[in-house]
């Protein structure tokens, strides 16, 4: 009866622990996202049946010497259709954006990027990076000027820009932007855009006044809302950047800057951002002045977030003229393409953008390896397979050792049997007895856990690599699944789409999750049961509890852990075989079926 108590009491928490899990954690999580996303369409909505006569942010200068964004900021009031109407504009059109350069303020406010779309359907929605600062998810960056003691006001957020007529920014035409100032100081401001998401900003300042004139530039990104889905653990999105060439990089959540904000030590060269996990907007301030980085919340009018910087003032002679420029990044975080920008520019740890963690070191050759896979096969899915099993050989010769450890310990089973029948309750001569086993038979009892404990950090990196590359994005595998970022959208309990019903969330077991189920029993099951009760029931139950928690993880993550189990199964088959071994599957499947009577003492 006492051990039926605690089958029993083992079932009931293996239930409990699912049901928690789903309704404590998933569906809040899955509610509070729902309400998020109701919120922001209702406000959109409101946005679009009103107008206002109210002036965009930031069309009156900041106050001399001060750093534009810092002060109140009216909230938004329009939709993002009326900002774009109501301002005068020059086009970007590439291959990979389409959007507009606002002249008050030479900002970049107004961004998509062609070859994203919002869903996995191609007639939907084109990504909205930037938009205007007075809507609703005003998100955009500007470069400006700060005013020192002479030379006249500084181009800044109220400033008006003047374009020639037709300009239109291309891979190959750039746009040439100019304002003079009451001094008779020259801003020429050219942009240039390459085939992607870099684009150069040159500004050149000219004086042709009888006295020196000085300025401090600055640069800022600017978003009145953080991503809607809820923070993962596994990525970060946020405020990053590196202040200085030798610098390491800096990374702060939006919870932690609502908090206090961040100033960082000046220093010359680095870069400074905000990031989400697909995209990301980044400026590379001037290499050659240093530069104050801040990261800021304001609450005050319109709340926004925001990244900036402040250099230190450049002076500019009679006579003469300087140049300085910036670069901005505006687009997806696509791997090769980050890369290409931290070499080409010279931008220091640049490719820290994409955020691989604390194991860099494998979790970037991983990616290159999926990619190359990829490029091979065309397809995300199997590159993820492939990978798999080149991990897999390469961990073969220490997982040949656990397997072995194992295979040696079911080996002196029966002697160990005897060894707790001759020491019944003697736990010290139990323990003595069998170091001289171990001893005698060359068993090294902690041989099995270091090859598992090795092969952690790296399969985590694969995990890691799934998750948080775009690549994966949007990205088919076969037959039902069109997104290996996404769960798998079937469900065992509308029979997969045969029933002509939804099911609740917390109900969506797909088919992938079922096979990563099966492949997870089949593999506990090749390991004898333990003795305890309560370890025999979450034994026995784990692979259940797997199955409901991977539901909801994206698909490509659930095709990799029941292939890597599937491997893990096979691997061990054979080497257990090779050392003689017993294997325990089929007997332990055959005794679950078996009905065990229960002897009453």
């Amino acid at each position: 009866m006492e051990k039926n108590r605690n089958y029993f009491i083992a079932i009931g928490l293996s239930v409990v622990i699912v049901l928690a899990w789903q309704f404590l954690y998933m569906n809040p999580r899955i509610e509070q996202q729902r309400r998020v996303e109701e919120t922001r369409q209702a406000q959109q909505a409101a946005q679009q049946t009103q107008t206002t006569t109210n002036a965009a942010p930031g069309t009156s200068a900041a106050p001399s010497g001060s750093l534009p964004g810092a002060t109140g900021q009216p909230a938004a009031t329009v939709s993002r259709e009326e900002s774009l109407a109501k301002s005068q504009r020059v086009q970007i059109d590439t291959n990979a954006v389409q959007g507009s350069i606002n002249l008050t303020g030479a900002r970049l406010d107004d961004i998509r990027l062609k070859e994203y779309h919002e869903t996995v359907d191609d007639s939907s929605p084109l990504i909205t990076l930037f938009s205007p600062s007075d809507t609703h998810d005003g998100y955009f960056t500007e470069l400006g000027y700060i005013a020192g003691e002479a030379g006249g006001s500084a181009p800044g957020p109220g400033t008006v820009w003047t374009a020639t007529d037709g300009a239109k920014l291309t891979e190959t035409t750039p746009v040439t932007l100019t304002y003079t100032n009451e001094a008779g100081v020259v801003f020429t401001r050219t942009l240039a855009i390459d085939d992607h998401y870099m684009i150069t900003v040159t500004d050149k300042i000219e004086n042709p006044g009888q006295n020196p004139v000085s300025f401090s530039t600055y640069g800022r990104i600017t978003r009145n809302n953080k991503p809607t889905t809820p923070a993962v653990f596994v990525i970060h999105e946020g405020f990053l950047g590196v202040a200085g060439t030798d610098a390491g990089l800096t990374e702060d959540t939006y919870k932690n800057i609502e908090e206090k904000p961040v100033t960082l030590p000046k220093a010359m060269g680095g870069w400074l951002g905000i990031t989400d996990k697909y995209w990301a907007a980044a400026i590379v301030p001037p290499q050659s002045v240093a530069v104050e980085t801040r990261y800021s919340h304001f609450t005050d009018g319109q709340p926004r977030y925001q990244a900036d910087y402040r250099s230190d003032a450049v002076t500019v002679a009679p006579g003469q003229s300087i140049e300085l420029k910036n670069l901005v990044f505006a687009g997806a975080k696509e791997v090769p393409l980050v890369d290409r920008y931290e070499a080409e520019y010279s931008i220091p740890k640049f490719d820290r953008l994409i955020d691989w963690g604390w194991f860099y070191f494998i979790t970037k050759p991983m990616f290159k390896m999926m990619d190359f896979f990829f490029r091979y096969f065309g397809n995300f899915g199997l590159a993820i397979l492939m990978t798999t099993i080149v991990v897999k050989l390469l961990f073969f010769p220490l997982a040949s050792k656990q397997y072995a450890s194992m295979a040696n310990m079911k080996r002196v089973q029966p002697k160990m049997e005897e060894l707790k029948a001759k020491h019944g309750d003697d736990r010290m001569g139990m323990q003595q007895a069998m170091m001289a086993l171990y001893k005698e038979e060359k068993i090294n009892p902690v041989a099995g856990c270091w090859p598992m404990l090795l092969q952690i950090p790296v399969f985590f990196a694969l995990y890691k690599v799934i998750y948080v590359t775009i690549e994966m994005r949007h990205a088919p595998f076969f037959g039902w699944i069109h997104d290996l970022s996404a769960p798998d959208p079937t469900s065992l309990f509308n029979l997969f789409g045969l029933l002509p019903y939804d099911v609740p969330h917390m109900l969506m077991i797909g088919v992938w999750p079922l096979i990563m189920g099966i492949t997870m029993f089949v593999q506990m099951r090749m390991n004898p049961t333990p003795p305890d009760p309560t370890q025999a029931m979450i034994f026995t139950w784990m692979p259940l509890i797997f199955t409901f928690m991977l539901a909801s993880f994206p698909a490509g993550l659930v095709i990799y852990w029941a292939w890597n189990n599937t491997l893990s199964v096979t691997q061990q088959a054979l080497i257990m075989k090779r050392h003689g071994a017993k294997i325990e599957l089929f007997d332990n499947i055959k005794g679950l079926f078996k009905r065990k009577s229960v002897e009453s003492k």
